[in-house]
């Protein structure tokens, strides 16, 4: 064989071979590419947990690579910042074990209720001191792992929020962040606590007298022992956590209600009364007294209970706050309306009658002095002080006011007219008795007292006798006035009547009494012959002379004829009527307002005329009483005589019955113009009967015609 050939064989034969080991290694190439991929794709999800795990892995290996002594040091830090972490939590879950208790009832077990209270302010207390430091500690430990680059940044960066709550919560200082309200929630229950142990025992006192006098001095503690211990242990837990001003408020509004109540049974609605609800003191006179014996029982009784129950709860306060809260409870419960009625009175205008209330309200005031300074006297109960010293000082300055206007009153008094009845001007019959009561064991030291202090307030002395003295000063003005007053009627009968009756009052009045016995006895017997001299002229002078128109002389002379008798016995009879009549005319309306003294004047006008008159008839009576026109002479009988005469000088409401006194005006009046008149009144309301009808139609025309000029 050519060899070339055999060598372009083999060639070929060698290109085959390897072409057959190329396709057995792309064949087995492929496999494997098959296998590698399939355990490539089994390896992607690993892929991506080992990337998700490769964080924490480097943090794992971090350390490591950090620094040795650092290293060395990170686990003395993590041990001081776990420990204070690690009581925190503790005291933590032991707060949490206090819920139940403290969210019951209080009543219940009330020492048990506030023992476990405490532990929780314990609890709060230490964690308030020890989270700070807890947070602390634990904000270095990550510090230093982050600048020694010991841990990761990221779980270090989310340490550092974690931290940041806490921090936020720590530095508020609220103790309600430490114990989610709980703290908050058991101090409510007992503050309610104390509420209902107050109100629960707070029982109005109860009015058993009728007379506030009668009731016991002072009032016991209105609260039992055990109830004002449960109050102070109360109160001894809301102060150390800031609620005493709760407390007194829950205090004052619960204890001033119960006063409140208790002074409701007084029915004090007049306190309310203002200045322009009432004319003068007259129409709130009653009020006043009233208004001492109420004071005096609120005084003693109610806010004497008060002050010692605020101090028996309170005492281990302070005296500021017991004593703030004592005045809280009087200021509220109405101690300042009574005061405050006291300064209405005092504005009210002036009056006679008001001298007499104002010292009445001095009394009281004077009489509670010391009750006064003890109870209100503190810096609490400054309004009370004010007003109280307001009230003192416009009582004294209105007393003495219108005690040294009393003299002017009276003088000016003297151009007034006197009474056309002849009757005791009002300002007599009211300055005498006045002036008594002021001279009197109630009034005089009282007055005196007020006019002392007044008078020092001036830098003047107090005479001894400037009082007396003042009251002679008014007397003897009345005496001046009364003489002027006598020489003021036109009708001098009717100024012997009035002298008459103004020397008796003077002398009945005033004899035995304090104003007699300092005007003395030399006066008075002046005044009683005064009477009697004035009582001589005014019957002289008018029914004195009625006695003459039934002489008998003449009637003798003609006793043979009867005809000339009889009309001589008419004339005269005719002549007594025409006087009597004239006369009873005129003093029908006049007035002797003392009984006895009305009474013996009307005895002596009977004595002086009925004689005369019953001698006269019986003798010449005979001689007109079977003439046709008899009733026209003898128009009196004896007995109607008498009476006529016996029913003079009546006050007008015995004349027709009692009436109501009109309210006065406060000024003094002498009883003049204004009224219907006496004549007309009496003679309407009385039987016809009573007088002979033509001398009642005289009165009623005359009477009428007078008003009708007026």
């Amino acid at each position: 064989m050519d060899p070339s050939a055999i060598g372009h064989d083999c060639k070929n034969n060698n290109c085959v071979d390897n072409l057959i080991a190329a396709k057995k290694s792309l064949k087995l190439s492929l496999e494997k590419s098959k296998t590698l991929g399939l355990a490539l794709e089994k390896a992607g999800p690993r892929l991506e947990e080992i990337n998700q795990r490769l964080p924490s892995l480097e943090a794992a290996v971090r350390p490591i690579r950090a620094d040795k002594d650092a290293l060395a040091a990170v686990g003395g830090h993590i041990n001081r910042a776990v420990g204070p972490a690690a009581a925190v939590l503790k005291v933590f879950d032991a707060v949490h074990g206090l819920e139940k208790s403290l969210l019951s009832d209080p009543r219940n077990d009330l020492p048990g209720y506030l023992s476990v209270l405490k532990r929780l302010e314990e609890a709060l207390w230490f964690l308030g001191d020890n989270c700070g430091l807890a947070i602390q500690w634990l904000e270095d430990i990550i510090e230093y792992l982050e600048d020694n680059r010991v841990a990761d940044g990221l779980f270090l960066s989310k340490l550092k929020k974690l931290l940041k709550g806490p921090r936020e919560l720590q530095n508020d200082g609220e103790k309600i962040h430490l114990d989610g309200g709980l703290l908050d929630a058991a101090l409510d229950k007992l503050e309610n606590e104390f509420r209902r142990l107050l109100m629960e025992h707070s029982v109005p006192l109860p009015m058993s007298s009728p007379s506030l006098g009668e009731q016991a001095c002072i009032a016991p503690s209105p609260l039992p022992v055990t109830v004002i211990q449960k109050l102070q242990a109360i109160l001894g837990r809301l102060i150390a956590n800031n609620r005493l001003e709760k407390c007194i408020t829950i205090y004052v509004e619960v204890r001033s209600l119960n006063v409140r109540a208790s002074l409701q049974a007084l029915d004090l609605d007049y306190l309310e009364i203002s200045v322009s609800e009432f004319n003068d003191v007259q129409s709130i006179e009653g009020y006043i007294g009233q208004w001492g014996k109420h004071l005096e029982f609120a005084v003693k009784h109610l806010f004497e209970a008060e002050f010692k129950l605020c101090n028996d709860v309170f005492e281990r306060i302070g005296l500021d706050v017991w004593m703030g809260c004592f005045a809280k409870i009087a200021a509220q419960a109405g101690i300042l309306a009574f005061l405050q009625f006291g300064k209405t009175v005092t504005e009210s205008k002036k009056d006679p009658i008001k001298l007499l209330k104002l010292l009445d309200i001095f009394t009281s005031l004077n009489k509670l002095r010391l009750d006064f300074n003890r109870l209100f006297g503190g810096a609490a109960c400054i309004e009370i002080q004010n007003l109280t010293r307001d009230l003192i000082r416009s009582v004294i300055d209105g007393a003495a006011e219108i005690f040294w206007e009393l003299f002017v009153q009276v003088e000016l008094q003297k151009q007034s007219p006197p009474p056309q009845d002849g009757s005791v001007p009002r300002l007599v019959s009211f300055i005498t008795d006045y002036c008594n009561k002021l001279l009197g064991d109630n009034y005089k030291p009282i007055l005196t007292q007020v006019l002392v202090i007044h008078r020092s307030w001036k830098h003047e002395k107090f005479q001894e006798r400037i009082l007396v003295n003042e009251v002679l000063k008014i007397i003897k003005a009345v005496d001046l006035n009364l003489e002027t007053w006598v020489k003021a009627y036109d009708d001098a009968t009717l100024s012997y009547l009035f002298a008459m009756n103004n020397h008796w009052h003077l002398y009945k009045h005033l004899k035995g009494t304090k104003l007699g016995e300092l005007m003395g006895d030399s006066w008075l017997r002046e005044h009683e012959q005064y009477k009697e001299y004035y009582s001589t002229r005014f019957l002289r002078e008018s029914w004195g002379k009625l006695p003459g128109h039934l002489s008998r002389e003449g009637l003798i002379l003609f006793s043979g004829s009867r005809a000339t008798a009889r009309d001589l016995v008419k004339k005269r009879l005719k002549t007594f009527n025409e006087a009597f009549d004239e006369m009873y005319k005129k003093q029908s309306g006049w007035v002797i307002s003392e009984r006895d003294l009305r009474e013996k004047t009307c005895q002596l006008i009977v004595q002086t005329v009925l004689p005369v008159y019953r001698s006269f008839m019986q003798n010449y009576g005979p001689l007109v009483e079977q003439d046709a026109s008899s009733s026209k002479y003898a128009k009196y009988t004896v007995q109607r005589l008498e009476q006529i005469l016996l029913s003079l000088f009546l006050p007008r409401r015995e004349r027709y019955g009692s009436f109501k006194d009109r309210p006065t005006s406060g000024k003094f009046d002498n009883g003049g113009c204004g009224t219907i008149p006496y004549h007309i009144s009496y003679f309407i309301l009385c039987p016809w009967t009573a007088v002979p009808l033509d001398i009642v139609i005289s009165l009623l025309k005359d009477q009428i015609l007078g008003v009708a000029r007026v």
